[in-house]
């Protein structure tokens, strides 16, 4: 076996399929070659599947011989990936495929795929990849089936969204979307993006120097599953550093890249006296110091260097805006008062982005709220709108979807439960997870779902640190395969 070729992994069916993933790109919102790609596959098995004008792709999966009467069961995941990679790493996500390592975890020693230098694409690959394996395979036992592959998972819901109640016929589903291999989900939260928007007059630079200070090193994340740890924030961490210069005048400011990442680098450059460099480096290095105590943020670096400008804000309005930027919510907002150690409300300040327009700088910020409580995702907002009405800014939301009810009663969940316990010897944790699954939208789109959710055990999702744990993926195909073939049998 090649060092590096994850098609040999066992179960090979399953390593096989997510192999074939990694060749094909697939950000979101740029599926076409990924859903052609299964299709094709679709074809090649001699399954008969449907291609929703929005870019879901649902599959009949014939029942094994015996099992035609059984209730059907929908097996869901999405086809785009979070598409993040490390400064310096040379990779074009629209058009090159993804370099995969095999290599031992830093802290266990397990072994684990993880990619060269970015995302590796395990969420959702890897729960794609499960489906296709036993829709193909003449080993596994199972009833009629359908694979829902959703699109624009990462970027949006709007697979999820444009679903009808005629997608499918199946009223049980699992979905494969989890990663955390001893954790059975039956519940989420829901979400909603906020978008601020400022403009500030802009005058040409008087005697004052153009700098450019830069966050990087931080370990990002998924704004969902990871927000509990407290990790840095590239973006509210700059702003703490220009805060703590004194009166500066704005001139640029760019952080984050994805609506549910943890911001991992952010750069600004501003304007200031000469007098004002040394008090702007030590707030630098005292930020710096900081945020690795705070956050266990050990390869977290700030840098301050020369840069070039010829106008920038006024040190008021500069004021004005990082104010703010320090005002709004970040991290987490409360937690759950009857499920312990579950996030109940978040809020991540996900992307800044600055723009010239003529003598106006425009300044976009993008967050992400989160909560398993409808009351409280909007006072989560309200706070938002406030920040966003004393600091001068426009805002608009979008993409609000709901969270995933728990049913602890689900027939689902005692099947998936049972077997569980008989392949491993132990109880799993059912909870619900503060991150945002699809089936709050399936449940609201398609009518009354029974649902399950379960998976490997992926670490670092949305951020180049992602890694699937090798023996975690045929612990979780054992566990489908089981729940298949015992639904089967009624």
């Amino acid at each position: 076996m090649a060092t590096n070729d994850i098609s040999q992994l066992d179960p090979k069916p399953v390593w096989q399929f997510f192999a074939g993933m990694t060749q094909v790109p697939r950000p979101s919102k740029k599926e076409t070659r990924i859903q052609k790609h299964f299709c094709d596959l679709a074809e090649k098995h001699s399954l008969k599947y449907k291609h929703e004008p929005v870019g879901n792709i649902i599959v009949q999966v014939p029942a094994s011989p015996g099992c035609e009467k059984a209730p059907i069961t929908v097996l869901q995941g999405h086809l785009d990936m979070v598409c993040e990679k490390n400064r310096g790493t040379d990779h074009d996500f629209d058009n090159d495929p993804i370099r995969t390592v095999i290599d031992k975890d830093s802290e266990s020693s397990d072994r684990i795929v993880r990619a060269d230098g970015t995302t590796l694409g395990a969420d959702n690959g890897m729960g794609v990849s499960m489906a296709f394996a036993v829709a193909t395979s003449t080993d596994v036992k199972h009833g009629p089936l359908e694979l829902l592959l959703t699109c624009d998972e990462e970027a949006g819901m709007t697979g999820a969204k444009a679903l009808a109640p005629d997608s499918f016929k199946g009223k049980r589903l699992i979905n494969l979307d989890a990663e955390e291999d001893d954790f059975i989900y039956i519940g989420c939260a829901g979400g909603c993006d906020s978008n601020l928007a400022w403009s500030l007059p802009t005058a040409a630079l008087s005697g004052e120097k153009a700098v450019r200070v830069t966050v990087r090193g931080l370990r990002g994340g998924h704004s969902g599953g990871d927000i509990h740890e407290g990790r840095g924030n590239a973006i509210k961490l700059l702003t703490r550093v220009l805060r703590r210069a004194g009166d500066v005048r704005l001139i640029e400011f760019e952080g984050g890249s994805m609506r549910n990442a943890i911001p991992r680098e952010a750069h600004a450059v501003v304007a200031l006296s000469s007098n004002q460099i040394a008090a702007l480096r030590d707030a630098a290095s005292q930020v710096q110091a900081a945020g690795r105590a705070e956050s266990f943020e050990k390869d977290l670096t700030i840098a301050v260097e020369d840069a070039d400008a010829k106008s920038a804000a006024s040190a008021a309005d500069t004021t004005r805006w990082l104010t703010a930027m320090a005002a709004l919510p970040d991290g987490v907002m409360g937690m759950h008062p009857k499920v312990p150690e579950l996030v109940q409300t978040s809020n991540n300040n996900s992307t800044v982005h600055t723009e010239r327009d003529g003598d106006r700088l425009r300044i976009h910020l993008g967050a992400l709220t989160r909560s398993s409580s409808d009351t409280l995702i909007e006072a989560a907002k309200a706070q938002i709108a406030a920040v966003a009405a004393l600091s001068g800014a426009d805002i608009s939301e979008g993409n609000q979807y709901p969270g995933w009810e728990p049913n602890p009663s689900s027939p689902l969940l005692k099947t998936v439960q049972s077997n569980y316990e008989k392949l491993f010897g132990d109880k799993p944790t059912v909870t619900a997870i503060h991150a945002g699954l699809e089936c709050g939208i399936i449940g609201q789109r398609v009518g009354k779902m029974d649902m399950v959710s379960f998976g490997p055990t992926i670490r670092g999702a949305h951020s180049p640190d992602e890694r699937v744990w090798i023996d975690s993926v045929g612990k979780s195909y054992r566990l489908l395969c089981a729940v298949l073939a015992d639904l089967a049998a009624g």
